[in-house]
């Protein structure tokens, strides 16, 4: 996976903007206004973030030598995985769908 897959897959996914709320480094995904997914433009090595659960989180980096606590994030919630062949992009989609949905916020009940 490289940075354009990344973006095109990010935005196949409904409701989904992109932007660069951070400055021209970063480059944001956002489902409804919140951030699922970042990651720069400028380092020497590709990586991004991604929120997960936080039991799940830790099972990844146990797991996945690529999967590393949130640079800059809330290292509870949020991984940052680096591209580095450890995963391979079947993988690496799944971590992005599962930041995705819980980003993503539920429809409501309609009331009868």
């Amino acid at each position: 996976m490289n940075i354009e897959t990344l973006r095109n897959y990010c935005l196949t996914k409904a409701d989904v903007e992109e932007g660069f709320p951070f400055g021209p480094e970063t480059l944001v995904m956002k489902v409804e206004g919140k951030i699922f997914l970042l990651t720069g433009l400028d380092g020497a090595d590709f990586r991004f973030n991604v929120k997960c659960d936080p039991d799940k989180a830790i099972e990844l980096r146990e797991e996945f030598s690529c999967v590393l606590p949130g640079y800059h994030m809330n290292k509870k919630h949020w991984n940052t995985i680096v591209v580095d062949g450890t995963a391979d992009t079947t993988q690496l989609k799944e971590w992005i769908d599962h930041s995705y949905e819980l980003v993503k916020p539920k429809k409501k009940k309609s009331k009868l």
